[in-house]
């Protein structure tokens, strides 16, 4: 009888290893050959072409067959541009992932009339990095802290209104009463950060992993009038750097407030991974989950990150897709609220 048992086992795990090897084999064959393209929404210059790069070198290598991948940039809108293409015209077949905007789902909830696209219809195969959005100034504004900044005009960079670099500025001046006057039209974090050092404008939002990566040296110890000095931050909890930096959340005065700050910290764990348009085969989906896990957690993948200063923190697309749909969750009367007051009128 015991060996009738084990036989019969043998014969199953045997059955299991013949399936997976003829999945791994199907999957194979899917990509062998083929040509993927990671979309993005920005400039080259930026940390979103940067992890795109980073992920197109890494990537394949986990892939069954091995799939060529190359990179697309393709600004506009703050990112808008390129979620709309993701969303719509991209390919079902597998060979089309996106690296989303970190402000993805505020976009859609807050500006739906250039949002053509659903959140959660995106499949998330996971994210490198989470980071906070923080609000630097230069020196020459004369601004040192967020409480100068609620009473001295701060011109600030923007790439558009689709971009966190005009809707954090935006929420922060509709919800506290920061003097923020948003110069829209520069292209890409390159541009936006130029005009800074021309002294065009005075401030920007950006997240941490880009301004510490692309601008070490505004955040140094030399006086010269272009330094950087990081007055709020918006995200879940502090950046390690800038624990003396205050939290837009610990500033809300209401319940209502810190709602809202907190759906717009949502930013933090969406940017800087990859997803798919809707329509795309489970079967490909669960392939393209595992093998993105397998990179972030390459001790080569991360040593490159480590070289190259880009932030390594990653989290599941299960975990991300949950957080998508959370965020969803907000109560429509204050998305309304939150509407109005970043974009000055319903919409």
């Amino acid at each position: 009888m015991k060996n009738r048992l084990l036989a019969g086992f043998s014969v199953l795990c045997a059955a299991i290893f013949a399936a997976g090897t003829v999945h791994a084999a199907s999957m194979a064959d899917t990509f062998r050959g083929k040509t993927m393209t990671i979309l993005f929404g920005y400039s080259v210059g930026g940390t979103y072409g940067q992890y795109a790069m980073l992920m197109s070198e890494y990537l394949r290598r986990f892939i069954p067959g091995h799939p060529n991948i190359i990179t697309q940039s393709m600004p506009g809108a703050g990112g808008l541009k390129a979620t709309n293409y993701a969303y719509n015209i991209f390919p079902k077949n597998g060979l089309g992932l996106f690296e989303p905007p970190d402000s993805t789902i505020i976009s859609e909830l807050l500006n739906p009339k250039a949002a053509r696209y659903k959140s959660s219809g995106f499949t998330w195969l996971g994210n490198v990095a989470e980071t906070n959005s923080v609000v630097v100034v230069t020196k020459r504004s004369g601004v040192a802290s967020f409480q100068d900044a609620m009473k001295r005009e701060v011109l600030m960079s923007s790439t558009g209104k689709g971009s966190q670099t005009f809707l954090i500025p935006a929420m922060l001046r509709g919800l506290f009463g920061a003097k923020f006057k948003i110069i829209m039209g520069y292209k890409g974090q390159a541009g936006s950060t130029h005009a800074m050092e021309l002294a065009e404008t005075q401030g920007v939002s950006l997240t941490w992993t880009s301004l510490k990566k692309n601008h070490p040296h505004w955040f140094d110890a030399a006086p010269y009038q272009t330094k950087g000095i990081p007055i709020i931050q918006v995200g879940f909890r502090k950046e390690p750097d800038l624990m003396n930096v205050p939290l837009a959340s610990d500033l809300a005065r209401t319940s209502e407030e810190k709602q809202i700050v907190n759906f717009m910290a949502s930013l933090g764990p969406i940017g800087r991974g990859l997803c798919m348009p809707p329509g795309v085969d489970k079967t490909i989906i669960a392939t393209l989950r595992t093998a993105f896990d397998k990179m972030v957690n390459d001790g080569t993948f991360r040593a490159t990150a480590a070289k190259r200063k880009l932030a390594v923190n990653p989290k599941t697309g299960a975990e991300v897709q949950a957080i998508v749909d959370d965020v969803q969750k907000i109560d429509p009367a204050i998305a309304a609220k939150a509407r109005k007051m970043v974009f000055g009128s319903a919409r």
